[in-house]
């Protein structure tokens, strides 16, 4: 649209309106942001990050950015009376939570449909190790000990576990126990798979019956004496375990099944590719670049982009700097992992898994409310902008002048923050007009150093000098006037 707009505007200049066209672009390009008919002008950027005690960085010019345009955003839709209530635009973006409560539906109606769990066989299935439980008394050791110290602690745990027996053991391990959380529960463990506990440990566990008592064993942490708890001590939790046991071992069999079934592919290229659009998540939007084929249809770079865009900020940076930094192995299994999250989804759609009404009401009254405490705590409610200003012209400009002093007092730390979840983000920017300019931000982040390094200058020259006599090159002595001049120490002779 702006292509077209560009030549439409321009088939109508003449000669002598070359020189407004230029400066026009000069403007444009002066923007590092906008949004519906609000710009965010390289200067007004730079002075917002540069004047800040923050770290300068592209990370930190990009996240005020995004709050510029969010906020303004916000802004623009209460001016013009939108309450962001249009079911259709709001399942849209609420999409991960009707996804979930779906596909939540969809396993408990696989769980019902499957055969009953029998847990007449708990007791044998227990003491083939399919689940493990134990108390452990602890002796620890360090790596910095010297063979005499850990000679010592061992001889410690094999005198202690010569007096150790099945009725005492819970006793003796909540007095002697290098494990505080376990000592607690008199060395109490509880139930785990195996593969949890370090090799050393589960071998030895598992070379002893149920209510055994192991030899003293080493591990990385040190010696432990381990007694494997009985059936009749964990009866009433093995089954709740054993099920849920079963229940992964079933979704294990069922997800491989759906790829094989689904003859997942990725492409060569996918993990650069992912790398690309983490980086940049907006500008993959609407990119169709397979990264995957399936027989359900492509996985392209704007669903991989959805998918990460759902994870809370915090875990969008982790994502983004692990899947920098991976290898091409981790990168490719993260996207898959994200393949099987559209497989799923797909059975659920095949197997026509409604969406509870009242679950789905919630959700939106949920939306509507977080939306209505952003807009009251940045002072841009419809309420409190038609209290000042009739018109929507009035409106928006009063929206976008308060937004622009909460920003600046948000930076000076002066005010609180207000969220803008992700889901209301999305919204927005579906919604309406907005763009950040990349190189704008970079042309920001110049300008941010020069005003921050002009600011940290001034604040030094204009800092009091110490009256304190200081040593030739300490900084900010200042020797009183008259008097000898302190001599500069010796520099010691070899």
């Amino acid at each position: 649209m702006n292509r077209s707009l560009i030549a439409v505007v321009a088939a109508g200049l003449t000669l002598a309106a070359c020189e407004g066209f230029k400066e026009a672009l000069t403007a444009h390009v002066d923007v590092a942001a906008r949004a519906e008919g609000q710009e965010l002008s390289v200067e007004r950027l730079a002075g917002m990050i540069g004047n800040t005690d923050f770290p300068i960085s592209t990370e930190f010019a990009r996240t005020v950015s995004g709050l510029w345009v969010d906020y303004q955003l916000l802004g623009h839709a209460a001016a013009a009376g939108d309450s962001l209530k249009d079911t259709t635009r709001l399942d849209k973006v609420l999409w991960p939570m009707i996804a979930e409560a779906r596909v939540n539906a969809f396993h408990d109606q696989m769980l019902a449909a499957s055969p009953k769990y029998d847990s007449t066989a708990n007791e044998a299935r227990y003491g083939q190790g399919e689940v493990l439980a134990a108390r452990h008394i602890l002796f620890r050791t360090s790596p910095d000990m010297s063979p005499a110290q850990k000679d010592s602690v061992r001889r410690r745990a094999e005198a202690t576990r010569a007096r150790v027996t099945g009725a005492n053991f819970a006793q003796i391990a909540g007095q002697t126990n290098d494990d505080p959380s376990a000592k607690q529960r008199g060395g109490d463990l509880g139930l785990f798979p195996r593969g949890m506990m370090a090799k050393e440990f589960e071998q030895a566990l598992l070379g002893v019956q149920p209510g055994q008592i192991s030899p003293v064993v080493e591990t990385q942490f040190g010696y432990h004496i381990i007694r494997r708890s009985p059936f009749s001590e964990v009866r009433g939790e093995i089954g709740t375990a054993m099920q849920r046991r079963a229940t992964q071992v079933a979704d294990s069999t069922f997800v491989a099944k759906l790829e094989a079934g689904a003859n997942v592919q990725l492409k060569d290229d996918a993990p650069k590719v992912a790398r690309a659009v983490v980086a940049d998540l907006d500008a993959h939007r609407e990119d169709n670049t397979v990264l995957a084929t399936t027989k359900i249809g492509n996985f392209t770079a704007a669903k991989f982009a959805r998918w990460v865009r759902i994870f809370p900020a915090q875990q969008q940076q982790q994502v983004q700097q692990v899947i920098a930094q991976a290898p091409d192995s981790i990168v490719g299994q993260f996207v898959k992992n994200m393949v099987r999250n559209e497989l799923i989804l797909h059975a659920a759609d095949s197997a026509k898994v409604p969406m509870d009404p009242q679950q789905l009401a919630q959700l939106r009254g949920t939306f509507a409310q977080v939306v209505g405490n952003a807009w009251t705590q940045l002072g841009i409610a419809p309420a409190q902008l038609a209290d000042s200003a009739k018109t929507e012209q009035e409106r928006e400009r009063m929206a976008a002048a308060r937004i622009e002093t909460y920003l600046d007092r948000l930076l000076a730390n002066q005010a609180q923050f207000v969220p803008v979840p992700t889901e209301v983000s999305e919204l927005l920017r579906d919604t309406y007009d907005w763009k950040i300019a990349n190189a704008g931000v970079e042309r920001a982040i110049e300008r941010a150093r020069r005003i921050r390094a002009t600011r940290d200058s001034t604040r030094a020259a204009s800092r009091p000098q110490s009256q304190v006599p200081l040593g030739p090159g300490q900084e900010g002595g200042q020797r009183p006037s008259g008097g000898p001049q302190t001599p500069p120490p010796a520099t010691p002779q070899p």
